[in-house]
């Protein structure tokens, strides 16, 4: 499977009396970590406002869009970006590709950086923000990504995504103004929302592939269960801090690091408005599935089944730049099929070529292939997600 190269940075915010007032961050380490070209291709296949009706053109269009800028394989090197085609295009395609790439990034690397157990509804979309958290979350103003609905309490996540022409491909030393002003707007949202956890992810596309900045606060549910044995490259010790506007002069803010980055960290707790959202993502679970429902319906091509469930899709061919070098199957289950979620991620962080690159989540399947040899059959798509079960 692909990687991407990975910095991952563990942050604290001092706070006043109500409001963000400074940010010290220090970088963990350096590594490469196993991304699914399926999984990207999945969590973005959801990124659109599930309460209406998905117009497939449009998504279908999208998808092969992503497959023709983005280059990945079954082996282990690091995902290729197509830089001439990309630098070419109009600056919207360059931001939605750029942001596309970051926010299955978020998603897919967050999965091989901790071992979360999504809730019943796994995730949904903040730039969409379903009506029944539209009271619990401010309709104005900064909001994340993607909101994950994890046993430990929901984590927002914010992913970016941008094109860098520079050689080195992680900005040199501390974080960049852009990633400063977003932590800063950040921190005041979790205060603003009863410390609500969150974490940032910040993609770079370029020469050198698909690199992510990964921002962790300390004390949050984010950092549960962090892994760190992919780490090849200690970071460094040096704080990267700066105060935050609107500071509140009360109070005196300590920069100085404190003990060992990766101690161990308390199950945080989660109040106010954070408490509230949980109540409220259970709700939305309702709307993930009409959609479903309706997403299957319009399918006419019947796949096969799967642990009895029938299954609906077709093939996209990722050919917006000519000719493909990859396809992808989406899939659409009649009913949810769990699979182990901790063995799916494990299949993917160990696929060779020999595998195929699988993702199913709750009831959207996605599978990519190369176009150079021959479809797989249903039955070997099947059975290899059977194993995962």
């Amino acid at each position: 499977m692909s990687t991407v190269r990975a910095r991952v940075w563990r942050f604290t915010i001092e706070k006043g009396q109500a409001s963000a007032e400074a940010v010290q961050a220090v970088e963990i380490g350096q590594g490469s970590l196993p991304v699914s070209l399926a999984a990207m291709v999945n969590i973005n296949a959801l990124a659109c406002d599930l309460r209406r009706t998905v117009d497939q053109r449009v998504r279908d269009h999208e998808i092969s869009l992503l497959l023709s800028y983005i280059i990945g394989g079954q082996g282990k090197g690091p995902f290729g970006v197509e830089c001439p085609a990309l630098d070419s295009s109009a600056g919207h395609i360059q931001r939605f590709v750029s942001e596309c790439t970051g926010l299955g990034v978020m998603t897919a690397a967050s999965e091989a950086l901790f071992d979360w157990k999504p809730g019943a509804s796994g995730l949904s979309s903040f730039d969409v923000l379903p009506g029944k958290l539209s009271g619990v979350y401010s309709k104005t103003g900064v909001r994340p990504d993607l909101l994950y609905d994890l046993a430990a309490g929901p984590v927002a996540g914010e992913a970016r995504g941008r094109r860098r022409r520079a050689k080195q491909m992680f900005p040199a030393g501390k974080g960049t103004p852009e990633q400063r002003k977003r932590l800063e707007k950040l921190a005041q949202w979790s205060v603003d929302h009863g410390d609500h956890a969150y974490f940032m992810s910040w993609v770079w596309l370029g020469a050198g592939g698909v690199y992510v900045d990964i921002f962790l606060p300390d004390g949050s549910a984010a950092l549960t269960g962090l892994k760190t044995g992919w780490i090849d490259a200690p970071g460094d010790a040096k704080p990267w801090q700066f105060r935050v506007p609107r500071p509140d002069s009360r109070r005196v803010v300590d920069l100085a690091p404190e003990g060992n980055l990766m101690g161990d960290l308390p199950r945080p707790e989660f109040r106010g408005e954070g408490a509230a959202s949980r109540a409220a993502i259970s709700r939305v679970g309702l709307v993930a599935e009409e959609a479903m429902d309706r997403a299957f319906s319009r399918e006419e091509h019947q796949l096969g089944t799967l642990a009895d469930v029938p299954v609906r899709g077709r093939w996209i061919r990722g050919d917006a730049l000519g000719e493909a070098r990859h396809e992808v199957l989406l899939g659409v289950l009649g009913e949810r099929v769990e699979v182990n979620r901790r063995a799916q991620r494990e299949r993917l962080a160990t696929l060779t070529g020999d595998r195929l690159d699988t993702f199913l989540d709750g009831r959207l399947l996605t599978v990519v292939r190369s176009v150079d040899g021959p479809r797989p059959s249903w039955d070997r798509i099947s059975g290899e997600l059977v194993e995962q079960s």
